[in-house]
């Protein structure tokens, strides 16, 4: 065998992945230290710290700070405000990565930078924006006070300020997605008759489902834990306009430990519930990827 083939020669993926990550093991265990320290120090410490005080002084007394009538209307609000938002999300998600990665067409740019500004502006800004526009002395404010309309300090301005932070999650989740899969399946359901709709229900969607509900989990934890902006637009109106993380923050405040951190038990558990969905998301998306690849090579 000669020099050049033997260069030439490809090497096996798993060989290849073991050369590349053959570090001593004393190293591979520094690492492995370093990372379960710092999760120790910044996440499950004061994860556990969160159900300890809010659980420090009984079952009964976490019980009835949560069963306050406060306590109920906030959690009530961010479950409101999420069932509103995360689907109008949805919808534009669907709407802009279908028109983003299967069209072509002036503004696509803008339409793309338009998507990241949230990631790119204060949560605190974003409320403002809506006091400018809706407040008092706002753009709209004296004819929403003519024809006795109120956003801000009132639900719909809490749930304009949640759509407005939470919208990039499903969009920015199905973009890449959709490009990398290209439109080849979309055209050739069109010229087997299928109509715009059929195509997006029937070969669009399914092709992006995992996809889809990540982006869907992402904007929902979201929506359930913004405090800045719903904290500009809220009022912090007790039992009118909190919502839970805002809840959180007047008990906390008011020296009332039991009753914040037994809020913020259940806004943690949302969390956890999440990111066990999250990772199930991943998997199942991995594991449908991996069947596929697997399906084209036979």
């Amino acid at each position: 065998m000669s020099a050049t083939s033997v260069l030439h020669t490809p090497v096996p993926l798993e060989q290849a992945r073991s050369a590349a990550t053959n570090e001593p093991a004393l190293m591979r265990w520094l690492l492995i230290a370093l990372a379960l320290i710092f999760l120790t120090l910044f996440l499950f410490i004061p994860l556990a710290s969160v159900f300890y005080e809010a659980l420090k002084k009984g079952g009964d007394v976490y019980l009835k700070a949560l069963q306050e009538p406060d306590a109920l209307s906030a959690i009530q609000l961010t479950l409101i405000t999420a069932a509103i938002a995360v689907p109008a999300n949805l919808v534009f998600g669907v709407a802009a990565a279908w028109a983003i990665a299967k069209f072509e067409f002036r503004g696509k740019s803008v339409l793309i930078t338009l998507i990241d500004l949230p990631f790119a502006v204060s949560p605190v800004i974003s409320g403002l924006i809506y006091v400018l526009l809706f407040g008092a002395q706002g753009w709209f404010g004296p004819w929403l006070q003519a024809h006795d309309i109120k956003i801000i300090f009132a639900v719909p301005g809490i749930v304009l300020a949640t759509v407005f932070v939470t919208f990039p999650f499903v969009a920015r989740e199905l973009i890449p997605l959709m490009q990398a899969q290209g439109a080849e399946e979309e055209e050739a359901a069109v010229a087997l008759g299928a109509s715009g709709w059929q195509t997006l229900w029937r070969v669009t969607l399914p092709n992006v489902k995992w996809g889809l509900v990540y982006g869907v989990i992402l904007c929902n934890a979201r929506a359930m834990g913004e405090f800045g902006a719903v904290s500009v637009v809220s009022g912090h109106i007790r039992g009118m306009t909190n919502t839970m993380p805002l809840h959180v923050e007047i008990l906390y405040n008011e020296y009332n430990f039991a009753a914040a951190f037994a809020v913020a038990s259940i806004l943690a558990l949302l969390a956890l519930v999440t990111l066990a969905a999250k990772s199930f998301v991943e998997w199942r998306f991995g594991h449908d990827q991996q069947t596929s690849i697997e399906e084209h090579a036979a």
